[in-house]
């Protein structure tokens, strides 16, 4: 695949049209059959979602944390593959691992010290490229942060709007 030739017109477009570049993704989750799981329409796949076992969910599905660290691997990953196709670098192997540490204490209320959410994420890139020298490799971990959507989300979080639309009664 010419990477390259696919975006240039997309690029042509954005750059004449910058309001064309901005979009809105939506995902939506539903009740499942039990307060521990939830369907996800994520626009183009439906995913299940669990509670994990940590928490009283079945342990037998994908937790909100690991949605979480695969839409990172996901981003990471892809944006990898692109950056080595922009840069014409010959690979044999591209692999993101990505891990992230929770203490489930505090999403349990157990103790107020132990903070609710991931206390440290790692993001590890596997990239055989034999014909490579250490500045384009340098170049390719640099562009891929750059660009990573997810990963920069994470990094320099936007604001988040919270609304709870409840009917009482």
């Amino acid at each position: 695949m010419d990477l390259k030739a696919v975006q240039a017109p997309i690029k042509e477009r954005y750059g004449e049209e910058p309001n064309e570049a901005r979009i809105t993704l939506t995902a939506r989750a539903s009740e499942g059959d039990a307060p521990v799981a939830c369907s996800v329409d994520a626009g183009r796949a439906l995913q299940a979602a669990e509670a994990h076992a940590g928490v009283g969910g079945p342990g037998t599905g994908a937790c909100s944390g690991d949605l979480l660290l695969g839409a990172l691997a996901a981003c990471a990953q892809i944006t990898c593959q692109m950056v080595v196709a922009s840069m014409g670098i010959e690979t044999e192997r591209i692999e993101v691992t990505v891990e992230g540490d929770l203490d489930l204490r505090g999403t349990l209320g157990v103790s107020r010290e132990a903070r609710v959410g991931f206390d440290a994420i790692r993001v590890r890139f596997a990239v055989e490229a034999p014909g490579a020298d250490p500045g384009q490799i340098a170049s390719l971990g640099e562009k891929t942060e750059r660009y990573c959507t997810v990963l920069q989300t994470l990094l320099d979080p936007p604001p988040i709007e919270t609304t709870l639309d409840a009917e009482p009664g």
